[in-house]
């Protein structure tokens, strides 16, 4: 698995991927997380086999949080 700064090239190399719970419809359009790891892997579940986003634990609860009070502009 290659890794630079937060970034993972093959995402497929990781096991334990899932789909949000907020996910819905059969468009495939949303993210998956990686459980069972150090960092908080994420990745476009439209590409499983591309690059994912690894975050820190305190990085991704943070961008959860900003996601859920609307911190983020569309």
């Amino acid at each position: 698995m290659h890794s630079t700064k937060g970034a993972i090239a093959d995402g497929a190399a990781l096991t334990g991927w899932r789909k949000s719970s907020y996910s819905g419809g059969a468009n495939g359009d949303c993210l998956e997380i990686a459980d069972g790891h150090t960092t908080v892997p994420v990745r476009d579940s439209k590409a499983p086999a591309g690059p994912a986003i690894a975050f820190s634990a305190d990085g991704w609860s943070s961008f959860v949080t900003a996601i859920k009070n609307g911190d983020f502009s569309a």
